[in-house]
């Protein structure tokens, strides 16, 4: 099932939470919603789902679920499947009966029979692997396993569209990571239209076909994962995604200067501030005629297949972060105190928020 929304905007009082947002999204997409706190992206996701009205004027906004326009339908008469943050389960039931709820109040002419309603409820205890804890109830499951079921019983009711707030938000890493996972296996093995609301942008690029980031109630970008990182649209999007070094100087005749530091850059005289991702930084023991960046190792963490090194430097308004492969960490012998230089594999520019990122040449 597609959702459209057009020209949807939202005010509380006098302050606007939603600048008039137009989005489609297709039958089987799997899309997040990004942003920090207040960029409203749960105020779309509530609209969405009814639980809150778009404004009427001075136009009033449209959504359509597939053909059927929905504006102005009744939250239960939307067929929608909803899993929140904090589970949201029926703690006096057990397992088995908070997946067959929404089944069982269904009204008499469209409830399944029992035999059904039981085929249908073992069937997605299966999917999401708790069929042997069935007869358990909330308190006795992990939090991963109650979210599980919040999923499962927001699935059995077979809605139009699927949408979640937050739903791992009150997990630890560990189990955040795994239930991701196992939701992108689902999503495409149901192939159900779903969108998602996070602040955690691993979660979003891990999980989502689209990711659409959002800042102070507007649409800043829409696009995949991959085009989202390596393609930025403006500065907001680039420092969002994920860790950013900053390298501010002055450029005078192709070099940008930061107290002794320097670096030959093809950009025209002026102040400039370079971005640069910590896997865009190489670090070497010596500097070279075009690049003298010269850095402290002030902390090492070692991460999965990367080892994340801290950087300091007299030139450095904030630390820089390199991520460096394990091999050229020991061809180094990284410690903390030691004097390394490091060098931009590439940087990232935004001359104003209008334009995209421009790459430089590999250093």
């Amino acid at each position: 099932m597609s959702i459209r929304l057009q020209n949807i905007a939202k005010h509380f009082g006098k302050t606007l939470a939603l600048e008039p947002v137009n989005l489609d999204i297709h039958e089987g997409e799997l899309v997040g919603l990004l942003g920090p706190s207040g960029s409203g992206k749960t105020t779309l996701l509530r609209i969405i789902a009814g639980l809150e009205n778009a404004d009427r004027s001075p136009e009033p906004g449209r959504i359509l679920f597939g053909d059927r326009d929905v504006s102005n339908v009744h939250v239960r008469d939307r067929r929608i499947g909803f899993v929140f943050q904090h589970y949201a389960l029926f703690r006096h039931m057990s397992v088995y009966d908070n997946v067959a709820f929404g089944l069982t109040v269904m009204a008499k002419k469209e409830r399944p029979s029992s035999g059904e309603i039981r085929a249908r409820v073992f069937r997605l205890l299966e999917m999401v692997q708790l069929e042997h804890l069935a007869k358990r109830y909330p308190a006795q499951l992990s939090g991963g396993q109650q979210q599980r079921v919040s999923l499962a019983r927001a699935l059995a009711v077979k809605p139009d569209v699927l949408l979640l707030d937050e739903p791992f938000g009150a997990l630890d890493a560990k189990v955040r990571q795994d239930l991701r996972r196992w939701l992108r296996r689902l999503h495409s093995e149901l192939n159900f239209t779903s969108v998602f609301v996070t602040h955690d942008q691993e979660e979003a690029l891990e999980l989502s076909d689209r990711v659409v980031v959002m800042s102070n109630g507007r649409i800043e970008q829409i696009d995949a994962p991959d085009t989202l990182y390596h393609s930025p649209k403006n500065r907001f999007v680039f420092e969002f995604l994920g860790d950013v070094n900053h390298l501010e100087g002055n450029v005078n005749n192709a070099v940008l200067t930061c107290g002794d530091a320097y670096l030959h850059v093809d950009l025209p005289n002026g102040t400039e501030e370079l971005l640069l991702r910590p896997h865009e930084v190489r670090l070497a023991e010596q500097p070279s005629d075009t690049c003298h960046l010269p850095v402290v190792v002030t902390a090492i963490s070692p991460v999965g297949a990367e080892v994340r090194v801290e950087l300091e430097a007299d030139w450095l308004a904030k630390p820089w972060l390199a991520t460096v492969r394990h091999a050229d960490f020991e061809r180094l012998q990284m410690r903390r105190g030691q004097h390394l230089y490091a060098y931009p594999r590439q940087w990232h520019r935004f001359k104003d928020e209008a334009l995209a990122a421009e790459r430089s040449r590999v250093v």
